[in-house]
């Protein structure tokens, strides 16, 4: 089993109302951590509405079945089962207080980790299953932004960024890469779970992270190879935003010298 893809957040401070915004060092801001490793679990967690509750509580929660199921738009009955199914892995836990469909839930932890590399076929099929659900919700949410970003002020808008960048790296560049990136995350994760400590002018942001291997089809035939040259690629993108080039985990969720979170699992 290789290195894993999490999607984790810190234990926060206790933060005065004096120190409103101000960034503190954490010593593990993403160990908050359930791992998943079980095909069952992997395959039972690679559905959009599970992802989104599982987000939700993580944000929101403890939350009822039936509150999760005015946030989602889903019904009632479709959230308890759902979240049921979360229950058997770990992902969600029952929480005190109220009784039935009222009993609230919450999450376990605040990221999801899951191999990125395994030698067991049924493990690898399971986790690429859930990467490929996971890239699907990052579509789906960014297309989302971009049909809402005429209504952000003209700063938030300048500060978004889409782009990307082509770079020659090899694999211990790109493992080294994806932990400076988490080091420059990893001051800004207390707030999610620290409302105390957010700037008043604070926003959700999903910040992913993407980086892979270029595969390109020969223009002659249905091969693919890996490309080693792209006179033909996106250079960074220019204007209001700035290009991005980075390594993921979660979403992410999607993050130390070890694994970056996942980002996107947070709906």
């Amino acid at each position: 089993m290789g290195k894993k893809k999490s999607e984790q957040s810190a234990e926060p401070e206790a933060v005065g109302s004096e120190a409103v915004g101000e960034l503190r060092p954490q010593s593990d801001p993403f160990a908050d951590c359930t791992q998943l490793s079980d095909p069952r679990a992997l395959r039972a967690y690679a559905h959009p509405t599970r992802m989104e509750l599982v987000g939700l509580l993580r944000r929101e929660g403890p939350l009822t079945a039936t509150r999760a199921a005015e946030l989602t738009g889903e019904s009632v009955a479709s959230c308890s089962y759902h979240l049921r199914m979360l229950a058997k892995y770990d992902l969600v836990e029952k929480a005190e207080g109220g009784r039935g469909r009222e009993k609230p839930w919450r999450a376990t932890a605040q990221f999801t980790g899951w191999p990125e590399y395994s030698d067991d076929p049924d493990v690898f099929e399971a986790s690429t299953a859930l990467n490929v659900a996971l890239a699907e919700n990052y579509f789906a949410k960014m297309m989302h932004a971009l049909e809402q970003r005429a209504a952000l002020p003209r700063a938030w808008q300048q500060a978004e960024q889409y782009g990307d960048a082509s770079l020659y790296l090899t694999a211990d560049e790109l493992t080294e890469l994806g932990a400076r990136v988490t080091e420059l995350l990893s001051p800004y994760a207390g707030r999610l779970q620290d409302p105390e400590s957010r700037p008043t002018d604070a926003r959700l942001v999903s910040f992913l992270r993407v980086a892979f291997v270029r595969h390109v089809e020969a223009r002659g035939g249905s091969a693919s190879r890996t490309e080693g040259g792209d006179p033909g690629g996106a250079g960074p993108a220019t204007g209001g935003g700035a290009a991005t080039a980075g390594s993921s985990s979660a979403h992410d969720s999607s993050v130390t010298a070890g694994p970056p979170p996942a980002k996107g699992e947070a709906s």
